[in-house]
């Protein structure tokens, strides 16, 4: 390797719209400022194994036209170098003997944590920088500021459920969907909130550790119940799979085997929370004698490879730019934004959560006008539909039920239990 300056990108996590066009960026910026450029295939999965063979020099030509692409160029992989001491070693090691210098990363909060690690077990020699990507637009940004990718998994999500609504309203049928979000609703929220769904839960409503399961399909079969009522006999609920993370962790055992990732992450694709509601609701109410169809789908890894919208292919350029003028001006270690078109480094010690020095998790804020107007445009049950006594029996009747069974069983959703 050349003795000057060698910067290496890699790709960890999940796929997200747009990683191309910040490798493009990168690489063409790195290239004119005289860096040697490699790029790391498969994250840090080879690294961890001292497997130096799976790098490739990457030049202008190689990337000057790949950044409308969905994808990775680079491939990308979960394993993770700080599982042990030996893993971590293994990768500085394997950036010593390929002469790397600099260092970007393009990922979500566990590939930013193990790029500070590399700088730290580095001695410091390796200059990073981290380029924040993940369609649960979670990152800990400023709130206006998305993460990128998930402008345009909304926008193709959008349409997906605008297929299933038309599809629901065509064949008379209701759709229990799960959109991807390992913790935060941002997501799920997005893709209902812009088409409409009929309702959309998400974790960060319930201001609590857990949930219980059955709480889940209430707020579901209750929706059914409405739009029953009120003769509309189809509709689309959107679940955050984030949700998942507060079922009980016994109900969550009794859903499926759960599997891990390498970062000790419930594989949320292995719990099928949309069929299982799906399954539960559709026997509440046939037990009731209401014959209903409800069709389950999860949607996430449709989204994650697709073309990025022009917001995400330029965004990105912009984040791969960014990185490389921050390496330049002899930054690192620090998470790359541009914020009012600016380039603005937010160092890893003020992105961490105190204590376990993870990436802080941004959540959906719940108090913001944003959500109450998505709250507005949703089918649910409140408070005030018990303020009416002949609203209550038009509701009872809908799911087969006395008022007073009905104030009985849902009475809760008004702060009245009995």
């Amino acid at each position: 390797m050349s003795a000057n300056r060698v910067l290496a990108i890699l790709v960890g996590g999940g796929p997200a719209p747009g990683i191309n066009a910040v490798i493009s960026a990168a690489v063409i910026e790195a290239v004119n400022e005289g860096f040697e450029v490699v790029g790391i295939t498969d994250g840090f999965k080879w690294l961890i194994r001292g497997d130096t063979s799976k790098v490739r020099p990457l030049r202008i030509e190689d990337v000057s036209r790949i950044h409308l692409e969905g994808g990775s160029m680079l491939g990308t992989a979960r394993d993770n170098p700080k599982a042990s001491e030996q893993a971590i070693r293994a990768v500085v090691e394997s950036f010593n003997a390929l002469g790397v210098t600099h260092l970007v990363t393009i990922g979500g909060d566990d590939t930013a944590l193990s790029s500070s690690f590399v700088a730290e077990r580095s001695g410091h020699q390796i200059r990073v920088v981290h380029v924040p990507k993940t369609i649960d637009n979670d990152l800990p940004l400023p709130s206006h500021i998305p993460t990128f990718g998930y402008q345009t998994a909304r926008h193709y999500g959008v349409e997906l459920v605008q297929n299933l609504m038309e599809d629901a309203r065509s064949t008379k049928r209701w759709y229990v969907v799960v959109a991807m979000g390992r913790s935060a609703g941002h997501l799920a929220l997005g893709i209902g909130k812009a088409a409409g769904a009929t309702l959309t839960v998400i974790g960060e409503e319930f201001n609590r550790q857990t949930i219980a399961f059955s709480e889940i399909c209430d707020i579901v079969e209750t929706a059914i119940i409405k739009r029953r009522a009120m003769g509309r006999h189809f509709g689309v609920v959107i679940l955050a799979e984030g949700l998942i993370e507060k079922i009980d962790a016994k109900e969550l055992q009794g859903l499926q085997d759960v599997e891990r990732d390498d970062h000790g992450n419930i594989r949320f694709a292995e719990v099928d929370l949309a069929r299982r509601v799906k399954v539960e609701v559709q026997g509440r109410l046939t037990q009731r004698g209401i014959r209903v169809t409800i069709a389950n789908k999860n949607i996430g890894y449709e989204l994650r490879c697709a073309d990025p919208i022009p917001f995400d292919a330029a965004y990105c350029r912009d984040l791969g730019y960014s990185a490389i003028r921050f390496l330049l001006e002899g930054g690192t270690e620090a998470m790359i934004s541009v914020q009012g078109g600016r380039m603005v480094p937010m160092p890893f010690d003020q992105i961490r959560e105190p204590g376990t020095g993870k990436t802080r998790i941004r959540m959906v804020n719940v108090e913001s006008e944003g959500y109450r107007v998505a709250l507005e445009y949703m089918i649910r049950l409140q408070a005030k539909d018990f303020e009416d006594s002949s609203w209550v029996e038009k509701l009872a009747a809908a799911g087969n039920m006395t008022a007073a069974e009905f104030r009985s069983r849902f009475g809760y959703f008004s702060g009245d239990v009995h």
